[in-house]
Formats: C-alpha cells, structure tokens, sequence
C-alpha cells in the first residue's frame, strides 16, 4: 500500500513514518509543509492527484495545551476544519481507500462517565478550555461518518489519549501538560530555582500513551478495523497532574518544591478512555509511564537546555 502520512515529522507522524517503514509492505510517502500546506486546498489536491496513496492517515494538526486553547479559540477551530476539509476531499477525488482521521479524546463530553467509550460523543457539553478545537474534531469524526454512509468510504477516526513521546514540543507557550512540565523543571533544576509553579490544583487525573505504542495502534486499525468508529486508543496507566509533576522532578533530579496554583484552570476532572474496541484487536501499549518519561526527558535536555 502506498501509504500517505500528512504531518510526518511531529509528534505522531515520525512513529508513524519509524512503524510503516520497517514493513515491505508499505510504500510511506510524505510532504512537508513548505512542500504541501495542508490549509490550502490547490496543494493538497494536487499532491493526492500525483501520488495517489491507497491508504492516508492524518496526523497533522493545530495543537497545543490549556493555556494556547484559550486564547486562540478562532485559530484552533478555523486551521483544523481547512486541514480536515482540504484532506477529506482530496482523498475522495484521488479514491484513496482507506483514510484515518486523527482526533482527540477531548471530543467527549465533560461530565461523560469514565471510562469514556466511544458512544459518549454528543452526549453533554464539552470542557471550555478547549472547546473550538474539539468542535474541529467531532466535525472531523463526523465527516469520516458521512463519507462512509454517502460514498461506502472505508475510513475511520481514532481518538488517542494524552499523547507524549520524543519528539514533543517542549516550547513555552504551546506546548501540553508532560512536556510544559519537563521543561519548567528542567530549566528550574538548571537555574537553581527553590520552586517551579504548576498550573491548576494537581488534581485532575490523566492517562498517557507514548506516540510509538500509538503508532502500533493505528497500523493494527488500518489494517483490521473496518468502521467509520471513532475507536479509542487510551493508555494503562492514570495518574494525577500532581503526580505526573513529582515522576518528571525525580526523573530531572530536581530537589525543589511544586506549587499548585489553583486560580488556574485545570480542564477536565478524568479523562480515561474505554480502549477495548483497539485491545480486542490485538493491542496493548508495551512502553510504561516511568519509562517513557525517562525517554522523553533526555531527549529535552537536548531541546530545552542547547
């Protein structure tokens, strides 16, 4: 399968690109946004016209953390609905069979019942912090829905958890929970600073899943997973905030003290997902939390401290 992976080299995409590439049977290709800007809609048709993948999957995307969601609501809803529509429909024109449609767990409503299974989407108000950009997904899982049910479309969406890996962005003011976290403790463990201030209460609980168990993830669906869905791909440990800070100080070595401003928004209360549509096929992510964020801090030592 000539397989298209749009957003290659973020978070996701450079998993995406490391799992399909090490199996002969995919043929990745890729663009860059200097190559193909995903907004415009003369770019991306032509790129889908002159490749023709048999398979595509979405991973590029506006994104950031509380703090970017809620002061650039209008830039998280408008860019990701061009990139969605732009993408949808070049897919179509260029009869690319089978698509996957990258959204987020933040689609679900604030008050669903935990853990979240697929069947919550539309059922309460959503969490106001990030409230364009869940918008832009649930319009996006519903164009997936409406291309299936219109034109017999073998496309699917998959809703991932807290996603976190190596190749985050660890910069200041866009950056999500985990790696917002690295990098104020590593910069106050460099600075000798006596405390680092968290955002929120601490309290709210989260899951992780690292971008390369994702990526595991979304080849088994592709390859087995024949529903417009959406799936959800969770992961198997939850912690709170406060204790995501205190494994990320140990991890840095840092000695000082976390303080939890609490006038700061903390989003949703839980968010765990129900993943067993994706461990019925198979899945189970391999990479534990302590792990993972041992990996990811010294991959930030590198960014953060250069």
């Amino acid at each position: 399968m000539k397989l298209f992976i749009a957003g290659h080299s973020g978070l996701v995409g450079s998993s995406l690109v490391n799992e399909f590439s090490e199996d002969p049977s995919y043929e990745v290709v890729s663009a860059s946004r200097a190559g193909v800007d995903l907004t415009n809609k003369e770019q991306v048709m032509a790129f889908f016209q002159k490749h023709r993948p048999e398979g595509a999957i979405l991973a590029a995307a506006k994104v950031g953390g509380i703090k970017a969601n809620s002061e650039n609501p209008v830039a998280f809803l408008t860019v990701n609905l061009e990139i969605q529509n732009n993408f949808f429909s070049a897919a179509m024109a260029a009869d690319t069979k089978r698509l996957i449609f990258l959204g987020s767990s933040c689609i679900y409503p604030k008050f669903a019942v935990n853990p979240i299974k697929e069947d919550s989407l539309l059922t309460g108000p959503l969490e106001e912090t990030n409230e364009a950009y869940a918008i832009a997904k649930i319009a996006g899982v519903k164009a997936i829905q409406a291309y299936a049910r219109q034109f017999g479309m073998d496309w699917t969406s998959v809703m991932p958890t807290n996603v976190y890996g190596d190749r985050d962005n660890f910069r200041n003011d866009d950056s999500h929970v985990m790696p917002a976290l690295i990098r104020r403790i590593l910069l106050a463990k460099k600075d000798n600073q006596k405390e680092v201030v968290v955002w929120g209460s601490g309290n709210p609980m989260r899951e992780f899943v690292h971008a390369d168990d994702l990526a595991r993830a979304l080849k088994l669906i592709l390859e087995k997973y024949h529903n417009p869905g959406p799936i959800n791909v969770g992961g198997t440990e939850e912690v709170s905030i406060k204790t995501l800070a205190e494994m990320i100080a140990e991890e840095v070595g840092y000695r000082g003290k976390l303080i939890f401003d609490s006038t700061k928004p903390d989003g949703t209360s839980r968010k765990a997902l129900d993943s067993s549509k994706v461990l019925s096929l198979g899945w189970s992510p391999t990479i534990g939390l302590k792990t993972g964020i041992a990996g990811v801090v010294n991959h930030a030592k590198l960014d953060v401290l250069s």
